[in-house]
C-alpha cells in the first residue's frame, strides 16, 4: 500500500499482534500496550504534522520516547522512566517491523537508535515465614475497605499477579476455603487452597464490596482496567504493602513473584513434588516450578 498512514499501518498491524497473541506467540497484555503506545504516537506524530508511515524520522521517534506522559495515578510526568522509554520503543519497533513485513511501509526510523539502558535486575528476596507474617499484619491496615489484605492473601494462596488482578468474589468458595482461577497468559485453569488467613481477609474483602460497591466485581483492581493496567496495579499495591512493612528498601526489591517462590518453597517441603509445585502455580513447565522453589532438581540440590 503506498503511502500508508500511521492508522492505517496499525490498524492492520494490530490484527497481526492479535493473532500472534491467540496463538500463543504473544501475550494478551502486550497487545494492549502497544496497542496504546501506538495510538499515542500517532496522536503525537500528527501533532508534528507527520501523518503518513514513510514520513516518520528517528528524530521524531526520539522525541516521543522522551515526551511527557502520564503515570497509573493519570498525574502528568514531565521526564518519563526508562521502563517507560523501552515500552515505548520496543511497540514502535514491533509496529514498524510487522509493517515492513506486510509492505506497508520501506520507513525504519528506529535503525540506527540506541537501546535504551536496562538497570541490572535485582535477585529475588527469599521471604521468610516471620517477613510473610509482617506482610500480612500491616497490609491488615484500613481492611477491608483498603484491598492489601485481600491482594496479598491472593498472591499467598499461588495465584500469580495477572490472575490476582482479575479475581472476583464469584472465584472464592469460602466454604472449601478455595480460590478458582480462569489463568492468565503463563498459567492454566485450576483450584488452590485457602488458608485461614487468606479466608479471613478474602471474606471481609467481598462482603465490604457487596455492601458499599455493589457495582465492582474485581476484588483488588478496577472493573474497567485493562489487563496490563489492572496487573500492574497488582504490583503497585503489593509495593506499598511491602514499604509500608520495611521489607521493601533502596538496598532491597521485593514483588509479587517473590511471594510466589515462598508458595512454591512451601509446597515443596510439605510435598516433596515438583509437579505439585507446577500443579499449584498453574505451570507446564516442571524447571520454571523447581527455579521458582530454589532446587536444582537435576542436580539434587535441596531447597534454598
Amino acid at each position: 500500500m503506498a503511502r500508508t498512514t500511521i492508522r492505517q499501518a496499525l490498524l492492520q498491524v494490530s490484527r497481526q499482534w492479535l493473532q500472534q497473541a491467540a496463538d500463543g506467540d504473544m501475550a494478551f497484555e502486550t497487545v494492549d500496550l502497544y496497542i496504546q503506545i501506538s495510538e499515542r504516537f500517532d496522536r503525537f506524530a500528527d501533532a508534528h504534522d507527520i501523518h503518513r508511515m514513510d514520513d516518520v524520522t528517528g528524530q521524531l521517534t526520539e522525541r516521543f520516547f522522551g515526551a511527557p506522559g502520564r503515570d497509573r495515578r493519570n498525574n502528568i510526568t514531565l521526564v518519563p522512566e526508562n521502563s517507560t522509554r523501552r515500552q515505548r520503543r520496543s511497540a514502535l519497533a514491533s509496529l514498524f517491523a510487522h509493517a515492513r513485513a506486510l509492505g506497508l511501509t520501506q520507513a525504519a526510523p528506529l535503525l540506527d537508535s540506541s537501546p535504551i539502558a536496562r538497570p541490572p535486575r535485582a535477585t529475588g528476596a527469599e521471604l521468610t515465614d516471620e517477613e510473610i507474617e509482617t506482610l500480612q499484619f500491616h497490609s491488615e491496615r484500613g481492611m477491608p475497605a483498603t484491598r492489601h489484605a485481600a491482594l496479598l492473601a491472593l498472591l499467598l494462596s499461588g495465584l500469580s499477579s495477572a490472575e490476582t488482578s482479575q479475581a472476583t468474589p464469584d472465584d472464592l468458595d469460602f466454604t472449601q476455603a478455595t480460590v478458582t482461577t480462569k489463568g492468565a497468559t503463563h498459567t492454566t485453569p485450576r483450584t488452590c487452597p485457602l488458608s485461614a488467613w487468606d479466608v479471613r481477609a478474602l471474606r471481609l474483602r467481598a462482603g465490604y464490596l457487596t455492601k458499599h460497591r455493589p457495582g465492582q466485581h474485581r476484588l483488588v483492581t478496577n472493573d474497567s482496567s485493562t489487563p496490563y493496567t489492572a496487573q500492574a496495579s497488582v504490583g503497585a499495591g503489593f509495593n506499598e504493602i511491602a514499604r509500608r512493612s520495611g521489607l521493601a528498601t533502596t538496598t532491597r526489591k521485593v514483588e509479587p513473584r517473590d511471594v510466589t517462590r515462598y508458595v512454591a518453597r512451601q509446597i515443596l517441603l510439605q510435598t516433596g513434588q515438583i509437579s505439585e509445585v507446577a500443579r499449584r502455580l498453574g505451570l507446564s513447565s516442571l524447571d520454571n516450578a523447581a527455579a521458582l522453589a530454589g532446587l536444582a532438581w537435576k542436580t539434587g540440590k535441596a531447597p534454598r
